[in-house]
């Protein structure tokens, strides 16, 4: 049973997804879980290792098939479509393992996530004849790379790059899919807090922007900061959904996830 704490879903939702459902053999991953994600907001997606968050993730993106549910992203049924089709629909997202091209520069990795953006392919973008066309791309590309704070790399073989600027490049990337909605899979992990900060006011700018995301993290002070809404899951199931300040009271979290002695409130509230 879950609790909710912030009422009925809201007429903005930009993503609704309702009993989404997922077995491997006899283990139950993600057990008919509903989630609203509204215009605009950062949504967090929390719980404890195994809880299915990112079993979540691979089902929105087309990664896994649900057994059953229904994901509707600006009123489009997306469940069980190919991930193209997911992707040129405006959902985009980073993983939680880094995924970069090592043997390409900082700028070709970003020129990758305009294949599906523009309808070309791998090859064709790398081989483009027309000049403004390329131009385009180009210029595109690099102001997604002055937005994360790495233009001055563009020629870089990406693998020279810091584990947190690798980071930046796969959210770049993303972002080259002009998406309505992204899902960050655990940004953060393995950052110094130089590096979090960072991505955190990248994050905040973005939502600025007006883009609306899903972050998976396990650092939970910057979740309880930074995002609007909270859904939280165990054993697959959804155990509570609403605002931080709620979700961080609420008992059956606390006893999840949060731990009794967690303190966060009052830590959060002094930022």
């Amino acid at each position: 049973m879950s609790v909710s704490l912030s009422g009925q879903a809201q007429a903005s939702s930009l993503l609704q997804v309702r009993g989404l459902t997922r077995r491997f053999g006899g283990l139950t991953a993600v057990d008919h879980v509903d989630l609203d994600i509204g215009q605009g907001e950062i949504h967090g997606l929390i719980g404890p290792n195994g809880s299915g968050k990112t079993t979540c993730i691979n089902l929105l993106s087309g990664v896994l098939l649900p057994d059953d549910g229904s994901v509707l992203l600006d009123h489009q049924e997306l469940a069980r479509e190919p991930t193209h089709t997911i992707s040129a629909s405006g959902l985009a997202r980073t993983f939680q393992n880094i995924r970069v091209f090592g043997r390409m520069t900082v700028l070709e990795n970003v020129l990758v996530g305009f294949n599906r953006a523009l309808g070309y392919g791998l090859f064709k973008v790398f081989t483009l004849r027309n000049r403004s066309a390329e131009r385009r791309l180009r210029e595109q590309a690099m102001s997604l790379l002055s937005f994360v704070g790495l233009a001055d790399k563009h020629a870089t073989l990406v693998t020279s790059l810091s584990y947190g600027e690798q980071r930046l490049i796969e959210i770049a990337r993303a972002l080259a899919l002009s998406p309505k909605l992204l899902l960050l899979d655990e940004p953060l992990v393995g950052m110094n807090p130089s590096e979090v900060d960072r991505v955190v006011g990248l994050l905040q700018q973005m939502r600025s922007d007006g883009l609306t995301m899903l972050l998976v993290e396990h650092k939970m002070r910057v979740v309880m900061s930074l995002c609007d809404r909270i859904t939280v899951l165990n054993f697959g199931r959804k155990i509570a959904s609403g605002r931080p300040e709620d979700i961080r009271s609420t008992p059956e979290v606390i006893r999840a996830y949060l731990g009794e002695n967690h303190g966060i409130g009052k830590r959060v509230a002094r930022r």
